[in-house]
C-alpha cells in the first residue's frame, strides 16, 4: 500500500464559477472581500471529495499583482481570509493540512516577467509573514522558469521559519520536459540540491505532458507529484498584460474519469502527491480519491 497525499483542485476557476463566472482581472481575490464565505464553500467540497490538502486562496495575493487593481494595501486583511477559510474548513474536515499558495510574481506563464532572486525575496516576504504561523507547509507554485524558482526557494528560506516547502513549476503544453522558459527540467537539479524542498511537482500544464516531466523530477531524490489543468492551451491573448479567464478555453474531453486516468499513470511512476489544478475541480477529486482506495492506495 502507497500512501498518497490527495491535494484539492482547482481554487480560482472554481471561485468564478461559484460567485458568477464574472471574466474581470484579480476576480479570485475579490471575491474574498465581496463573497468571502464562497472560498469556505471550495474548500468544503474537496474535503468532502477526499483531499487532504486544502490550499489558500492566496495565489496572487502579492502587493505587485494587487496594485493593478487598487488592493495593494489589502495584502493582509486578503491573506486573513483566505487562510482563515481554509482553516476553519480543515478543522471541520477533522483531518488534512492546509498549503498557503504563492504564485509566480507579475504574472503567471510569463518568464519574461521573472524577478531577480534578491528582488524576489523582497517581494514574496510580506505574503510570508502574513501566512507563516497559520499554514502546515508553503506551495509555491506554477514557477515558469528556473530563475523564478530560486526566487522562491530563497523567500521561503528567508521568510518561511522553516515550513515545509513544495516547490512547483509549469511545463510547455507541447514538452513536460521544459519549462514555459524554454529551460529544461533537469536545470532545477541544483536548486532541489541546494534548498531541499519537501516536495517538486508539476500544475497548471495538460496532463497529457505531465508524465514526460515527472520522469525528470523523479531523479531529484524528494518526492514528486502533479495537478494538471484543463486547458485547452496557454492562449496568446492569456499572456498579454492583465488578461482575465475568458482568453483561456475550458476543454470538453476531461471528465473525472479522463482525468483520474492520468493521475493514476503518474501514480504508476511514482508521484506520491496527486490533484488538480485550473479547471479540475471536486467531481475530479472524488473520482481520483475513488481510484487511489480502488487501487489500495492510502490518502493521507
Amino acid at each position: 500500500m502507497t500512501q498518497i497525499t490527495l491535494h484539492d483542485g482547482s481554487i480560482g476557476q472554481e471561485l468564478v464559477k461559484r460567485s458568477g463566472d464574472r471574466s474581470v482581472a484579480m476576480w479570485s481575490t475579490r471575491v474574498m472581500i465581496e463573497q468571502p464565505q464562497v472560498v469556505g464553500e471550495v474548500h468544503d467540497a474537496y474535503f468532502a471529495a477526499g483531499a487532504t490538502v486544502a490550499t489558500t486562496n492566496t495565489y496572487a495575493v502579492l502587493r505587485d499583482r494587487l496594485k493593478r487593481v487598487g488592493l495593494d494595501e489589502e495584502v493582509g486583511r486578503l491573506a486573513d481570509i483566505a487562510v482563515s477559510s481554509a482553516r476553519k474548513a480543515q478543522e471541520s474536515a477533522g483531518t488534512g493540512r492546509v498549503a498557503g499558495a504563492f504564485g509566480p510574481l507579475g504574472a503567471s506563464y510569463r518568464a519574461d516577467l521573472t524577478q531577480p532572486v534578491d528582488k524576489a525575496v523582497e517581494l514574496y516576504a510580506e505574503l510570508l509573514t502574513d501566512l507563516r504561523e497559520h499554514v502546515d507547509l508553503l506551495l509555491f507554485e506554477t514557477m515558469a522558469s528556473v530563475e523564478q524558482a530560486e526566487g522562491a526557494l530563497a523567500a521561503a528560506a528567508a521568510h518561511g521559519n522553516g515550513l515545509p516547502v513544495w516547490l512547483s513549476v509549469t511545463v510547455a503544453d507541447d514538452d513536460g520536459k521544459r519549462l514555459r522558459s524554454g529551460e529544461v527540467l533537469d536545470q532545477l537539479a541544483p536548486l532541489v540540491t541546494r534548498y531541499r524542498p519537501a516536495a517538486v511537482l508539476i500544475n497548471c500544464s495538460p496532463p497529457e505532458v505531465i508524465g514526460a516531466g515527472l520522469e525528470v523530477l523523479k531523479t531529484f531524490g524528494v518526492p514528486f507529484g502533479a495537478y494538471g489543468n484543463g486547458f485547452t492551451r496557454i492562449s496568446e491573448g492569456f499572456l498579454k498584460d492583465a488578461p482575465t479567464v475568458d482568453a483561456l478555453e475550458q476543454r470538453t474531453d476531461l471528465t473525472p474519469k479522463a482525468y483520474a486516468n492520468f493521475a493514476m499513470g503518474w501514480v504508476d511512476q511514482g508521484a506520491t502527491i496527486v490533484g488538480g489544478c485550473c479547471e479540475v475541480g471536486p467531481d475530479h477529486i472524488a473520482e481520483l480519491a475513488r481510484r487511489l482506495r480502488s487501487a489500495g492506495h492510502e490518502i493521507v
